[in-house]
């Protein structure tokens, strides 16, 4: 019992010397057709720079209880906090964001509503992209992407391993929440930072620059497709840590 105890002493000693030299906290969300294990790329560089990383694991359900699980996760975390959204995940952020932990916002490939305005809205302003023609419905109203879709315009530049994992652990996620609407975007109260997707076939990337100059986000563009975070983790994380830095 007191090795256990010196052991378990030593570990929070470490944690604790590691959160002080980042005392800034990354949430991450993750997007439809995805979970939480589409950032473990990013996670491990994070961690690697000794940054608290949580990824929420989002029930997909609904805009409200998937904003419940990211004020849970917020609430866990130490410190400021500095989150990040993919796809359907930046819609979420924009409700969630608005705890007063937050400080920042990063949106990857993602959607960026206004007050009163819901995905479907935003999608609905640009051609539809290609992917869009590829998405499966279940009987009971949950949408998905066949292994095909993945591979040819969900992860196109993801390995053939990773697009088999990919199409495996996705979540499907509820039709209706697309037409849930923001009450209020927290990025018009937080700095904002934007990776566009540049051979995006998923979200139109014309539509992600368009978000990104609307809520005067600091903008890098990848030549990536909609999973950026797994494809190019890089340029992804460098982003996320301009934001912690507040740079």
């Amino acid at each position: 019992m007191k090795r256990l105890s010196v052991f378990t002493a030593g570990l929070l000693a470490l944690s604790a010397s590691a959160f002080a030299q980042n005392p800034t906290s990354v949430v991450l969300v993750h997007g439809a057709f995805a979970d939480g294990s589409s950032w473990n790329k990013v996670i491990h560089q994070l961690q690697k720079q000794h940054t608290e990383v949580i990824a929420v694991q989002l029930p997909l359900t609904s805009l409200k209880e998937d904003v419940a699980a990211t004020q849970r996760a917020i609430a866990r975390a130490h410190g400021d906090v500095v989150l990040v959204g993919h796809s359907w995940g930046g819609t979420v952020i924009t409700e969630a964001g608005n705890d007063a932990r937050v400080k920042s916002l990063v949106y990857v490939a993602a959607f960026a509503p206004d007050a009163g305005q819901s995905t479907a809205d935003l999608a609905g302003r640009y051609p539809a992209p290609p992917g869009s023609a590829d998405i499966a419905k279940t009987a009971d109203g949950y949408l998905y992407l066949p292994p095909a879709a993945v591979r040819q315009d969900f992860a196109p530049d993801a390995t053939a391993t990773e697009q088999q994992s990919i199409a495996a652990t996705q979540g499907p996620i509820k039709a209706d929440a697309f037409a849930e609407k923001i009450t209020h975007a927290a990025w018009h109260d937080k700095p904002s930072w934007f990776v566009v997707s540049q051979h995006d076939r998923m979200i139109n990337p014309d539509l992600e620059r368009a978000m990104a100059q609307q809520i005067h986000a600091k903008t890098t563009q990848v030549a990536a497709s909609h999973v950026s975070m797994i494809s190019h983790p890089e340029q992804v994380t460098q982003v996320i840590e301009q934001a912690v830095m507040g740079k």
